[in-house]
């Protein structure tokens, strides 16, 4: 999937309106550098992940989960009933990882009008080249 990962980053200003809403969380290493970072937004009444990025380098260390794991504590803070997002399905560290971190996955006639127009503008991009899917963690 060269064309996933030749995708530019995020722009900061992007990053920045997460990080100003309180929805941008980063784990860093001993020299208090990101290895990783999660950026989340509420949709359809759910704290929806919309990336998780952890540094290839810094992989298999459980980071990706505790970061999943400090969005799950915010959004139950706020009494948000569950986490979303949408991932390819075939991809080892993708659906296969959320469901050992508690994600199950959606049935399409279950979507609701936020994560249908995030499907609709992943298919504009391109992302349906590959299978994808929506999945859900209940808080």
């Amino acid at each position: 999937m060269p064309e996933i990962a030749d995708d530019a980053p995020l722009p900061i200003s992007e990053l920045a309106r997460y990080q100003e809403a309180g929805l941008a969380w980063v784990a860093v290493d001993d020299a208090d550098s990101p290895v990783a970072y999660l950026i989340a937004e509420p949709l359809d009444g759910n704290l929806h992940i919309e990336q998780v990025s952890v540094r290839p380098d810094s992989a298999r260390r459980g980071i990706g989960r505790s970061l999943l794991n400090r969005a799950a504590d915010h959004a139950t803070v706020g009494r948000v009933p569950a986490l979303t997002l949408t991932t390819f399905t075939d991809v080892p560290w993708n659906a296969p990882y959320y469901t050992r971190c508690g994600f199950t996955v959606l049935d399409d006639s279950s979507l609701g009008p936020g994560l249908l127009e995030v499907r609709r503008r992943e298919t504009v991009h391109g992302l349906d080249r590959w299978p994808r899917t929506c999945m859900r963690r209940t808080l």
